[in-house]
């Protein structure tokens, strides 16, 4: 066994069906009494029932948040956390929220509550994202850790089929990539597997149920099993992101969604089984935990197995779908490039551009010889 160093760094878990019911008390504990509750413009509804709910322990309602954090969104909110005098923030959502939340706690040290209504798992990570210039910055500061996160599967119910088979898939990339990380160790190793295990047999479960299930027995209770199920491998997936280096995926997709604004978790799902099978050579053992976790046999079949999981799901499985331009993947390639980050395998021009070329007409990955 190889040496290795491990600590821990992870919030307050409160996990199950309906555990919002337990938000008062999680403010309480922070000692905060005033909360500014974040979310984007489309969960404006479901955050003011959270405002209304918390009363006078409520600052206000900022319902802005959107994709890969513009600096000018990031600036407006910590000037509205300010005015409102808001000692903690609630960010209900996904990543958008999330990170519009951490953008807040890096200037001000606001303490966060997380409350993910997707499988982003960005709320168990320290790791922040601000796009300025056209440019996604990337960042790591204990600062924007939250503090607490709420996992109550029953917010996840009404999240539509084709995001929740993209957020899952996104949350897979961060195992996946963690498994290969040049300082990754054991104990994170086995929470990657289960976190991809666990993803990969909820979301095929999520997409055989109706989208708005009713209560009772029967097919409610097996979707409310998935949805909780799917939560989990999130968690998993984004503690194992939050204690590794990121490699050529991550470095992909935040060039791909910053300087070409594509869709944070379905580029995700797009670039994942070309970006595993660039380094499948080089990660033999990554490969086989991988494949394990879909239920294949052979290590070769990790990268396929990603990609015929996304296609099973209805997922985009093309750059071009989301709306990149072939003339573009020069530019990314390029960008890609410019800054050195631990890699199982080098970076080559050539071989890099062959993989967006793939990626960008959405080709199923070959498996090696």
């Amino acid at each position: 066994m190889n040496d290795f160093i491990y600590q821990a760094q992870s919030p307050r878990v409160v996990f199950g069906a309906g555990s919002l019911q337990h938000l008062e008390r999680e403010i309480d504990l922070l000692g905060a009494r005033r909360a500014l509750v974040l979310c984007t413009p489309q969960q404006a509804g479901a955050a003011q029932a959270v405002v209304d709910r918390l009363g006078p322990r409520a600052a206000g309602l900022y319902a802005q948040a959107v994709m890969h954090v513009p600096i000018e969104t990031a600036r407006a909110a910590r000037a509205e956390a300010a005015r409102l005098q808001a000692d903690c923030a609630i960010a209900l959502g996904g990543g958008s929220t999330i990170g519009l939340g951490k953008a807040i706690a890096l200037e001000s040290g606001l303490p966060i509550v997380a409350i993910p209504t997707t499988y982003a798992g960005s709320e168990m990570t320290p790791i922040y994202g601000i796009t300025e210039a056209g440019l996604k910055k990337t960042g790591r500061d204990p600062r924007v850790l939250p503090r607490t996160v709420i996992y109550d599967p029953e917010l996840s119910r009404s999240l539509p089929l084709a995001l929740s088979a993209t957020s899952g898939m996104n949350a897979m990339a961060h195992a996946v990539e963690g498994l290969y990380a040049s300082d990754s160790n054991p104990i994170l190793d086995l929470m990657a597997e289960e976190g991809i295990r666990a993803l990969a047999t909820a979301l095929p479960q999520i997409r055989q149920q109706p989208p708005h299930p009713g209560s009772g027995p029967g097919p409610s209770a097996q979707a409310g099993e998935a949805r909780a199920q799917a939560l989990y491998g999130a968690w998993l997936c984004g503690s194992v992101l939050g204690q590794v280096s990121m490699a050529l995926h991550h470095k992909l997709c935040h060039t791909l969604g910053g300087s070409f604004n594509l869709p944070h978790a379905e580029t995700h799902t797009v670039v994942l089984p070309h970006a595993l099978a660039f380094n499948l050579p080089q990660v033999p053992l990554a490969a086989q935990r991988i494949a394990r976790a879909l239920g294949l046999p052979h290590a070769g079949q990790a990268a396929t197995g990603l990609y015929d999981l996304a296609r099973s799901l209805g997922t985009p499985l093309s750059l071009r779908e989301l709306g990149l331009q072939e003339r573009d993947l020069d530019r990314v390639c390029e960008l890609a490039l410019t800054q050195q980050y631990p890699n199982p395998r080098p970076l080559e021009q050539a071989a890099l551009r062959q993989l967006l070329q793939m990626a960008y007409e959405g080709t199923r990955p070959g498996t090696p010889d």
